[in-house]
């Protein structure tokens, strides 16, 4: 019986014979060798030359923005040195090579010289702009006032912590360098710099219900959103906050659920960033479920 069957399967055309298991559990045949993985071996060295050329890329980059950093008053005069340099070329080769002084505008000489001249002045000219307009360079200050840390009376047990810890998180995360936390119209917490007393030196505490009665907090609460003044000596409404230090660089105004608000300063003009404006509006989220079961 299994004579004739092996026969029977030898006088079939392939395409009537059954399909091999084999085929079933893998690739189709003559298709194995092009997905075949690389060996391991392979596979590492093509990893380690990718990280080697990236590493020596970056290396490069560093460097040259290193050389442009150290080299910023040459790298912004050498538009000038170019464009003196071909002026000067342009005009010698005028000079020696016998054609008239007049401009002749059938002459092809005369049509390449202007064209030379026009944009060695343009060069010439984007140098000294290059060298008349630079950045302003931004750096932290140091805040002019005292160390302070009050907490309100009405702050339960669990809730302070919490609010110690957005403290921290706030100072260590971030340019943050002063605190004020106000909740159901009281000052919960005053941390950080604050503005000096001139009678007394203290730190000038918090009247929340005049802070209350401000245009901030109104403007703040009104919206239900946080307001980001990246530079507050901008801003005339820098009068309504007597308790910061008056060299505060950037302030962050963000509501606490419907009862309250953070005020945090920073010393650094545009200092906190996109990403810590999203934490600092959970952290917000975060003390309101905390302080309102206080």
């Amino acid at each position: 019986m299994e004579l004739a069957r092996s026969l029977t399967l030898a006088l079939l055309p392939a395409t009537l014979r059954p399909p091999c298991r084999r085929r079933r559990c893998g690739l189709p045949l003559g298709l194995g060798p092009l997905f075949s993985p690389l060996p391991l071996s392979s596979q590492l060295r093509q990893q380690h030359e990718e990280m080697y050329i990236v590493r020596a890329l970056r290396q490069r980059q560093d460097w040259v923005e290193g050389w442009v950093r150290s080299n910023d008053t040459l790298v912004r005069g050498l538009p000038i040195l170019v464009g003196g340099a071909s002026l000067l070329a342009a005009l010698l080769n005028r000079a020696v090579s016998g054609i008239a002084a007049v401009t002749d505008a059938s002459s092809s000489q005369s049509r390449a010289d202007i064209l030379t001249l026009a944009l060695s002045v343009t060069d010439i000219l984007a140098g000294l702009v290059w060298l008349s307009i630079r950045p302003k360079s931004i750096s932290p200050v140091v805040p002019r006032g005292v160390e302070c840390k009050r907490v309100g009376t009405g702050v339960s047990n669990p809730a302070l912590p919490e609010l110690l810890w957005t403290w921290d998180s706030l100072t260590t995360a971030t340019c943050c360098k002063s605190l004020v936390v106000v909740y159901g119209g009281n000052c919960v917490l005053q941390i950080g710099v604050a503005a000096g007393s001139p009678e007394d030196g203290n730190a000038v505490m918090v009247d929340a219900q005049k802070f209350m009665e401000g245009s901030l907090y109104r403007s703040a609460m009104e919206s239900k959103k946080q307001s980001y003044l990246a530079n507050l000596a901008l801003y005339p409404g820098r009068s309504e906050l007597p308790f910061l230090p008056a060299n505060t660089q950037a302030l962050i105004l963000q509501p606490i659920g419907d009862k309250g608000i953070a005020i945090i300063g920073g010393d650094i003009i545009r200092g906190f960033t996109n990403i810590d404006q999203a934490w600092i509006a959970m952290i917000a989220d975060k003390l309101d479920a905390t302080l309102s079961k206080s």
